[in-house]
């Protein structure tokens, strides 16, 4: 078995982070994945205070083990789930769109690790000095809202520029992407694609059958000209996103269309002009399976990388 100083920082038993996904990221999927032995997180997207405390009951219910919540820092509800995280503590909370230093002293005090999305190494730096335990570093191949460095680039430069733990996001599938993220210098991973297509996420089968149907080139990034790049699958909302930003459209007619189009796609099952979010590795994703299937089959692959690799060090 493969163990790193992450899963001594929050107490699991590998070291696999799941992705916080507005949506998607559910207690039930957040459940599973702990319960298999990751850290699942839900994500709280746009949400109210209110569905967050009814998820974390839930999730409090399906599991005494270890979980996290994800703040989108640009959230309208963001200080009201604040608040309610301080008041009810969970393992974790990872954040992103934005710094969240302001919050960083309350939760800490709450007894939460805090563990930041970021995708440059300035952030990363700033968000070190502030107090963080640790930083997912997410590059561009990932589902959602992206960066400009892929992973490959952003992940060494993030370890050599801090102190604090790094978590590897961004194209990770399997065990060779967490092999070579431990290579780069991480202590673990955040995956959110292919727990798109966890038996224990409740998102629409539809949505899921997007993801397992899609091709190495079928997600696109829209929203560039916004500031507010997002990576999805392509479908009849992107063609327009597209068509829009050809066109030189005002910015705030373009963040018009992304306005509830998440929850369109992961709670109504719209797959044409909903937005899914999928990352690059959405083309290996090619069946449903549990978390613990998932989770297992990453530590297994990458346990057999690192045995070959090591079989050809000369010695």
């Amino acid at each position: 078995m493969i163990r790193t100083s992450l899963c001594d920082l929050l107490g699991i038993e590998y070291p696999i982070i799941q992705g916080g996904m507005a949506w998607v990221s559910t207690a039930e999927l957040a459940a599973a994945v702990s319960e298999a032995g990751g850290l699942g997180i839900i994500g709280s997207g746009n949400a109210p205070a209110d569905w967050l405390e009814r998820q974390l009951e839930k999730a409090r219910q399906l599991t005494p083990r270890p979980f996290g919540v994800n703040v989108m820092l640009h959230s309208p509800h963001v200080g009201d789930v604040m608040a309610v995280l301080r008041k009810q503590p969970v393992a974790v909370v990872t954040t992103g769109a934005g710094n969240p230093g302001k919050y960083v002293p309350a939760l800490k005090e709450a007894g939460t690790r805090v563990m930041p999305v970021i995708s440059s190494v300035a952030l990363a730096r700033r968000l070190a000095r502030v107090g963080v335990d640790a930083l997912i570093a997410e590059g561009m191949e990932s589902g959602g809202h992206i960066g400009e460095l892929t992973t490959m680039a952003l992940v060494p430069q993030v370890v050599d520029a801090v102190d604090i733990p790094v978590i590897a996001a961004g194209g990770i599938f399997d065990g060779r992407g967490f092999a070579a993220a431990l290579s780069l210098g991480a202590v673990g991973v955040q995956m959110g694609t292919r727990f798109m297509c966890a038996a224990e996420c409740i998102i629409p089968l539809a949505v899921k059958e997007c993801v397992i149907k899609a091709r190495d080139r079928d997600t696109t990034v829209t929203g560039a000209s916004t500031g507010h790049p997002v990576r999805a699958l392509r479908n009849k909302l992107t063609r327009k996103y597209e068509e829009m930003e050809k066109n030189n459209a005002p910015p705030e007619e373009i963040e018009k269309l992304g306005v509830g189009s998440i929850r369109s796609a992961m709670v109504e099952g719209d797959i044409e002009y909903g937005t899914i979010p999928a990352g690059q590795v959405s083309a290996m994703v090619c069946r449903v399976q549990t978390a613990r299937e998932i989770i297992l089959d990453v530590m297994e692959g990458a346990a057999e990388v690192l045995a070959r690799l090591n079989n050809m060090v000369v010695k």
